[in-house]
């Protein structure tokens, strides 16, 4: 019997504390406790792939190039997701060897920095939606939309902040390389959802400037790899309906039919727990008897033990 294969999807939290400065010492502070659960998981002989967010992290590389300006050449919003790949990459594969050594599980680490490909005719491109960057105040946010023509949005009771598009990735270019090194090697891939880029017709591959949901790309690579579990971890222990309310409703279980029944009631923010969902129901349907699990990293392994966290399933 082979060893239970898990697609890992970590969540902002899991890389940035909320609050603190976005400085890289804070970011691999935070990440040398994300790789104590991760390297847990791995030493319970389990094989694992490793898609990471990079939100805040792609939004500070685009602001810095454009303070710069007059200085250096601006990068496009491609490039910044390459560079943010490559840090945060590089920070997950530096503690989690770490971690791994401690606990005496002598596996490679290793960063892919991965292009998806997404199709140029995609609707995303006509309704940009996903947060990248800082939270702004609503005047910031209207000063920055007077003076740099974004599209700003209130990102779930959190604050405002500029969207890109989001494509759906179709497919993932280095796939063919991450399934050589999958029984050997922990993988770090498809990073901030993977830098997006269209196919021309013929076969070059051309960036784009969007940035690919990560839930929805470490669905498509469980889908690919034949994983059998989806593992998404975020800030909450459980999904609930009626989020924050009186009536808060926390869920053990989704079937795919729920799922998309509280999906279409509007249980779900869009810049934080929908797509979550929208990955894991993706995956299942795709993989009937394989399940997705929706949880905090710090009861990732309870979790995996079925002992909390939501899971969805056919």
């Amino acid at each position: 019997m082979r060893p239970t294969r898990i697609v890992v999807a970590l969540g902002g939290n899991a890389l940035l504390k909320k609050g603190a400065p976005a400085t890289a010492e804070n970011q691999l502070e935070v990440i040398n406790q994300t790789v104590e659960y991760i390297a847990e998981i791995s030493r319970r002989d389990n094989e694992l792939a490793i898609v990471h967010g990079n939100g805040p992290q792609v939004g500070n590389i685009v602001l810095s190039s454009e303070a710069a300006a007059d200085i250096v050449p601006v990068m496009p919003l491609d490039v910044c997701g390459a560079m943010s790949q490559g840090y945060i990459g590089y920070h997950i594969q530096q503690a989690l060897r770490r971690a791994l050594i401690r606990k005496k599980r002598n596996v490679p680490v290793v960063t892919i920095v991965t292009q998806v490909i997404v199709d140029e005719n995609d609707p995303a491109f006509e309704q940009p939606n996903k947060p990248i960057g800082l939270f702004y105040s609503q005047e910031e946010a209207e000063k920055i939309i007077q003076e740099k023509g974004y599209k700003m949005i209130e990102d779930a009771g959190r604050g405002w902040r500029r969207v890109v598009a989001s494509p759906m990735p179709k497919r993932i270019v280095e796939f063919s390389c991450l399934k050589e090194l999958w029984d050997t090697t922990i993988v770090i891939t498809a990073g901030g959802g993977g830098i997006p880029v269209i196919e021309t017709e013929n076969g070059i591959l051309k960036g784009i400037p969007a940035v690919v949901d990560k839930d929805l790309a470490a669905s498509r690579l469980a889908n690919d790899i034949e994983a059998d579990v989806l593992m998404i971890l975020t800030e909450v222990d459980q999904v609930a309906l009626n989020f924050n309310q009186p009536n808060q409703q926390d869920l053990d279980y989704m079937s795919i039919e729920e799922a998309e029944k509280y999906i279409k009631e509007n249980h779900f923010a869009p810049g934080s727990m929908l797509p979550k969902i929208e990955a894991a129901v993706m995956y299942v349907k795709e993989n009937p008897g394989k399940k997705a699990i929706i949880t905090s990293l710090f009861k990732s392994i309870e979790a995996l033990e079925g002992k909390t966290g939501t899971v969805i399933s056919a």
